[in-house]
């Protein structure tokens, strides 16, 4: 019994030094630096890149689809924009042929048709080796950008050593559920304190897939290794974004984070899915964390403390909870200490989140450590446990292939220039161009009530 109080004693007291450490760092960092500040504010004209705007799209529904291209439409980019939207084989085009047609009308936008469903990483790839642009810009089919979002990024990525930067994210569904104002609160913690802090030293370890620029030539320089990413021998089929972030900085680029280039995004309203998001998230993390290691040398010491805090964290406070557990059924005493130092972490936390985002709102998110404890270190574990499995979960029914049938399909390509070909009808039903080779509770894109 002793053994149990101790183990749990000494291991929540390691977790609460290697937090403390690590979140008073986190917060030092994650105030602006003047090179960071330098970049989004330019001192007279500058010139502008071209930039792709990549939308991958899988059953996504019309409403939501609709909503995330008008944001794109409505950039004010003064550069030369060009918009590829990739349908992914989805089984509901008849439903989006009309958000599809509409758009065709706009000469910067490009609808590319894939045949089946082969994943958003294959979409991307489709759409990168088509375009030419001096910039690319990844965006989800579900997230809306506010009307800025391409400038900012693209003025961030003047400096030709960054080869990535991503934005700030919130959830536009967030007033839907508990859940979905939990899952807003944990975006803006992740972005304006995990991100923002790694940023300070040029390495953001992943620029989220939502909204996440890169410069072309950094770009094509992994694209191979981006689509061939292969984990115990089986093709690697989700977590793009980490993945291709972590590529982006072996290959000696900066990553880097704009938090007024501000996109939402809609998140699970229910436990299900979001937890089930956890698990593939969980896996790609745990999956590019190995590959990251190597990078560790190169980098500032802040980050291999980072990478500590983010993955041996969890250990410890998952060895502190199963021995207080352990010690509770057995004697029916509480561990207090342990009860103790997480509450204090828990209202430290959150009350300096509260204080930063000037909101009283993150007091709520205390309720987050429960999920974690009890759900999401469940569902860490079981993801180190079964990393090899590359299923998406959330995705439905897709087609399933082996990696040596995993060439891009036959597509269908629908232009502006195309249109004279047919009606809409006609676009959904024949090949126009062969190539060989719940409505969104969306108020405002800020974080603010």
């Amino acid at each position: 019994m002793f053994l149990l109080e101790t183990t749990s004693t000494v291991a929540i007291s390691l977790y609460a030094a290697l937090s403390a450490a690590y979140k008073s760092m986190q917060a030092i960092y994650a105030r602006p630096s003047g090179y960071q500040r330098a970049c989004r504010e330019p001192r007279g004209p500058v010139a502008l890149p071209s930039v792709d705007v990549i939308v991958p799209a899988f059953n996504e529904s019309p409403v939501a689809l609709r909503a995330c291209l008008s944001s794109i439409a409505g950039q004010k980019y003064p550069g030369e924009l060009s918009i590829y939207l990739v349908d992914d084989g989805s089984s509901n085009l008849d439903a989006v042929t009309a958000v599809h047609a509409d758009f065709a009308r706009d000469p910067r936008f490009t609808i590319i048709l894939l045949e089946e469903n082969v994943g958003k990483r294959k979409a991307q790839i489709t759409a990168i080796r088509r375009s030419s642009g001096d910039l690319v810009l990844n965006v989800d089919s579900d997230t809306i950008l506010e009307p800025e979002v391409v400038k900012k990024l693209a003025l961030a990525m003047r400096d030709t050593s960054i080869g990535a930067a991503m934005g700030q994210l919130a959830a536009s569904n967030r007033h839907d559920t508990w859940l979905t104002r939990l899952i807003d609160m944990e975006y803006w913690l992740a972005c304006n304190e995990e991100r923002a802090a790694q940023a300070r030293f040029g390495a953001v370890m992943c620029c989220c897939g939502p909204c996440a620029m890169y410069r072309r030539t950094a770009l094509t320089s992994v694209l191979d290794q981006y689509e061939t990413q292969m984990f115990r021998g089986k093709r690697s089929d989700f977590g793009e974004d980490r993945h291709l972030t972590i590529l982006m900085l072996k290959a000696g680029f900066r990553t880097e984070y704009v938090p007024d280039a501000i996109a939402a995004t809609v998140v699970p309203a229910g436990m299900g899915p979001y937890l089930r998001q956890q698990l593939r998230w969980a896996r790609s993390t745990f999956r590019d964390t190995f590959l990251a290691l190597r990078l560790l040398p190169s980098l500032d010491r802040f980050l291999t403390l980072d990478v500590l805090g983010q993955n041996i964290g969890p250990l410890l406070l998952a060895i502190a909870v199963l021995a207080g557990i352990a010690q509770f059924a057995q004697t029916s005493t509480i561990p207090l200490w342990t009860v103790y130092m997480i509450a204090v972490m828990t209202i430290i936390r959150c009350s300096v989140a509260a204080a930063r985002a000037r909101q009283f709102r993150f007091l709520g998110f205390s309720l987050h450590t429960l999920i974690n404890i009890f759900l999401l270190l469940p569902v860490k574990a079981y993801a180190l446990c079964t990393l090899s499995n590359s299923d998406w979960l959330s995705r439905g029914s897709t087609v399933k292939k082996s990696p040596r049938d995993m060439s891009t399909p036959a597509t269908d390509t629908f232009s502006p220039n195309t249109r004279a070909r047919g009606s809409h009808a006609s676009f959904c039903r024949q090949s126009l161009a062969r190539d060989a080779s719940r409505p969104m509770a969306y108020d405002s894109l800020s974080s603010e009530d």
